[in-house]
């Protein structure tokens, strides 16, 4: 077998294989030798057939048949329930039961791992590392929460000591790794579930922080009120350098322009008293700010500046991050992942910047009732930013229902902020309805953290016809 393997992960058995975050280290197991096997709800779907081009067995849905005696070990994530067929049988069998972080965390040892962490933004900043890296020819491990522009591009084996993760807050699993370099791009409120109060989520972050090892790097937005916050209660630490980046004054990487070309944008920074200037193949504010944590980052692990400014370029997005669509009767169809409120005002405010004169319509899925009953109305108001919105009714997830939980809490916020907004219980319906409300030159986004993804094909094939 290739080094790096754990010998509890030879047999691994996923539940929930097809998962962003699970079908990352499955796949990064089977690059090393492993004999991966798992279940998922879709066993039809295109990341299982991209798990089995590796070699890996997946089962569709759950049963406890679908559990070899012979693994070493069942790895999970925090959206598996008690109850799972599977977990019962792994206890029969006395099978030891793994956490997809701690997973990760094994992958990582003997490596250079930068962990990405932050509310908003760990999927491109850790994709931007992952192509630039790549770009350079440093062959980099990565695991990442979204395919870069195929099914299982999510994450790789790579011969290079370095490793790229991203590093999810959401159930305080990223307590569980010990990176040379961490980044926090910003820290707020969410998964209410979870964290009871904004103290709680830097509490949280600032654990995180204390598992860098000695010697290490905290790369920290400056002007974001959260990372600033948690950059404050770790300064002095000893062993730990700070590196901060923004456009405010006294950033270590002070960004001093961002000039939007279209769907790209161009980006100067000062870094070390020298100017560098790179294009970004995505626009907008918030995702130049991520090209740039990610540059202070490698620059962290030693790469030369002005070859990863330029290998940055290289990076042309990620599945679902304003990922474009396709076109039909000269209507764009953009995919965004947005669904706190934070992210959805960025894209709205990237799209916009990038779309002139012409009109904005989003579909929008709610995410979770419990971010919805927290954060409604801040969701709303960022809808006002579009020309007209649909609302779906909000995708459960992992969680039941809150009652009087609905996505009338979004869109009554968002008419008061003087939005165009209408209901739409039906997704079978959204197609017939965009193709009555667009027009030659329009941008529709469909917009969320659900299955509104799905919706894209629909829509361009009902403006075709």
């Amino acid at each position: 077998m290739k080094p790096g393997l754990p010998t509890a992960m030879e047999r691994p058995h996923f539940i929930g294989i097809g998962g962003a975050g699970m079908s990352g280290i499955a796949k990064i197991l089977a690059q090393r030798g492993a004999r991966v096997a798992g279940s998922d709800s879709r066993g039809d779907s295109e990341t299982a057939e991209a798990l089995r081009a590796h070699g890996a067995t997946v089962h569709g849905g759950h049963a406890a048949d679908n559990l070899a005696a012979d693994s070493t070990c069942v790895v999970v994530s925090s959206a598996i329930r008690a109850d799972n067929p599977e977990l019962a049988r792994a206890a029969e069998l006395g099978i030891p039961v793994v956490h997809r972080s701690d997973a990760l965390a094994a992958l990582m040892d003997g490596l250079r791992p930068i962990a990405v962490a932050g509310t908003h933004g760990k999927t491109t900043t850790t994709s931007m590392l992952a192509v630039s890296l790549s770009a350079l020819g440093l062959d980099p491990s990565y695991a990442i929460g979204g395919d870069l522009d195929a099914p299982g591009s999510n994450a790789h084996h790579g011969e290079g000591d370095i490793f790229v993760a991203e590093a999810d807050e959401s159930d305080r699993t990223f307590h569980k790794y010990t990176p040379q370099v961490a980044i926090i791009l910003n820290a707020e409120l969410d998964h209410h579930a979870n964290y009871a109060s904004v103290d709680e989520i830097y509490e949280s972050f600032e654990t995180f922080v204390g598992k860098v090892v000695p010697g290490g790097t905290l790369v920290v937005a400056h002007g974001q009120e959260g990372a600033a916050e948690i950059a404050r209660r770790v300064a002095g630490k000893e062993g730990l350098t700070v590196v901060t980046y923004g456009e405010e004054e006294g950033a270590d990487v002070r960004i001093t322009k961002i000039t939007p070309r279209g769907l790209t944008s161009e980006v100067t920074v000062i870094l070390d008293g020298r100017m560098l200037t790179f294009t970004v193949s995505v626009p907008g504010r918030h995702y130049a700010h991520n090209a740039v944590a990610a540059l202070a980052a490698g620059v962290a692990l030693g790469i030369p500046a002005h070859n990863l400014a330029s290998a940055l370029g290289k990076y042309t997005g990620v599945k679902r991050r304003l990922q474009l669509k396709g076109e039909a009767a000269g209507v764009q169809v953009i995919d965004s992942y947005a669904h706190h409120p934070t992210e959805m005002t960025a894209d709205l405010e990237a799209i916009r910047g990038a779309a002139g004169d012409s009109r904005i319509l989003v579909v929008f899925q709610p995410h979770l009732f419990s971010r919805t009953q927290e954060l409604g109305k801040e969701m709303g108001r960022s809808l006002a930013l579009a020309d007209a919105s649909l609302v779906l009714d909000i995708y459960p997830a992992r969680e039941d229902p809150i009652p009087g939980v609905t996505s009338e809490l979004i869109i009554a916020a968002a008419r008061a902020a003087g939005a165009d907004v209408t209901a739409e219980h039906d997704k079978a319906a959204v197609a017939d309805a965009i193709a009555g409300m667009a027009k030659p030159g329009d941008l529709v986004l469909t917009m969320g953290a659900g299955d509104v993804t799905d919706l894209g094909p629909a829509i361009l094939a009902r403006l075709s016809s």
